[in-house]
């Protein structure tokens, strides 16, 4: 007999096209909102006063303090990096303009959603819906961009290889996380010209260039919620999943949110947050920009994952992500415990260059680890460039021109770099204000 009373039972579709559907229970202490918590007062606030926008925008300083350190780990890490900006240069630029490319057919005016549905997951992607574009999650730098005409977004995701995500956090992690975004970006070639030939328009969002934040839309359309670690739960992968939106004109019917249990359960569980090297994740959770989430600390978390090769310890940690929603929520209707919680099989892991980690065990890091500059990077330049004009005001060795003209061209290229998406992949500024 369950130790746990059940509320609801949630059913997808299995990882596969013809896999049989995945049932997974809710218990009745996990139950909160399908969705996320929400205060609509406090989102049409932000969004009038305080417009989104991307981290490496607002935050770009730390983003090139931060890009050496990610590129200086090994050779092998500079080849990857190298490899990849080759890859996603192409398409990085071709996802920008998908969504000038005209229909190729009239359309039917039925409702094709299950058309799109179908076609998605035969191009490999383990979950699709769909939900309304909310302008309120559109970065602000990219506003101009967005098309309003393309009002639907279409939320698909694809898995990464389990072995190697395994590894994080490692240089195999990196790869098989890049060959996700290069397949994305490959597949999404596909499915706009099927929209194209339905009669409709798609403009790409993810990989590399991104016109917001993407969880927000899987979690209205059903594809999971947001877990303690900031990073979206779904029903097969838990956070081993790389996102991508499409914006549409497409005629198809909105799925609605779900309650999987995670609010709750990720409060009971508390793996990721106990096991963060760098105590980045917080234990409660707090209103921001008019959501109920546990927040992530940016300068704690950024500083790992420029070193470690991504990080990623609060993937390999996760339960979900080890073993999968169902098997998770199944072991605790039956027993009230998280499963694997405790164990070397779920919360060990290495740091390059560190060593282990068990569980209860955390690394150590002196104070300048987590030494970021803050803001802009012209804001920053302007403040290093004051800091030195101060230093230097009595000695007269210095050439003042020199340092002038030091500074104009640090801000001119720090305008010219593109910054991407939110986990700063970048294109070295080819891209024009990508």
């Amino acid at each position: 007999m369950a130790l746990k009373d059940l509320s609801h039972t949630v059913t997808r579709p299995g990882m596969r096209p013809g896999d049989p559907d995945v049932e997974i229970p809710v218990a009745t202490d996990l139950v909160t909102v399908p969705g996320v918590p929400l205060r609509e007062e406090d989102l049409n606030y932000y969004g009038r006063e305080e417009p989104l926008d991307a981290l490496s925008i607002f935050e770009s300083s730390a983003f090139e303090w931060l890009r050496p350190l990610r590129r200086s780990k090994s050779e092998d890490s500079i080849r990857q990096t190298i490899y990849f900006e080759k890859i996603m240069t192409p398409l990085a630029k071709w996802i920008k303009d998908s969504g000038e490319l005209p229909p190729t057919a009239e359309p039917s005016g039925e409702d094709v959603g299950d058309l799109i549905k179908a076609k998605a997951r035969e191009l490999g992607n383990v979950e699709v819906g769909f939900t309304a574009v909310d302008r309120r999650y559109i970065y602000q730098s990219k506003m101009a961009d967005y098309d309003a005409e393309l009002p639907h977004a279409i939320c698909i995701a694809m898995d990464q290889d389990y072995e190697m995500t395994w590894q994080t956090p490692g240089l195999a992690s990196e790869w098989t996380h890049d060959d996700v975004y290069e397949r994305q970006g490959a597949l999404a070639q596909e499915l706009v010209a099927y929209l194209n030939s339905l009669g409709y328009r798609g403009q790409v969002s993810q990989p590399s260039v991104a016109y917001g934040p993407a969880m927000p839309l899987f979690v209205q359309a059903g594809l999971g919620q947001v877990g303690a670690n900031g990073i979206l739960m779904s029903p097969h992968l838990g956070p081993w999943i790389r996102l991508q939106t499409i914006f549409t004109d497409a005629k198809l019917t909105y799925d609605e949110p779900v309650d999987y249990g995670i609010h709750a359960f990720c409060q009971i569980c508390q793996v990721c947050t106990n096991r963060c090297p760098g105590r980045a994740l917080s234990r409660e959770k707090v209103w921001f920009r008019g959501a109920h989430k546990n927040k992530v600390a940016f300068r704690r978390c950024q500083p790992m994952v420029a070193r470690y090769s991504s990080c990623g310890v609060c993937q390999r940690v996760c339960p979900i992500g080890a073993y999968g929603m169902k098997p998770v929520m199944d072991h605790y209707m039956e027993t009230g415990e998280v499963l694997g919680k405790g164990t070397h099989d779920l919360e060990g892991y290495y740091l390059p260059g560190k060593g282990y980690y068990g569980p209860g065990e955390l690394p150590t890091f002196d104070k300048d680890t987590f030494n970021m500059p803050k803001g802009r990077t012209e804001d920053w330049l302007l403040i290093e460039f004051r800091d030195r004009l101060l230093e230097t005001k009595d000695d007269e060795s210095i050439d003042r021109d020199e340092m002038w003209e030091e500074f104009r061209e640090k801000v001119e290229e720090s305008f010219n770099r593109s910054f991407v998406s939110e986990m700063a992949m970048d294109t070295g500024g080819e891209l024009g204000g990508v």
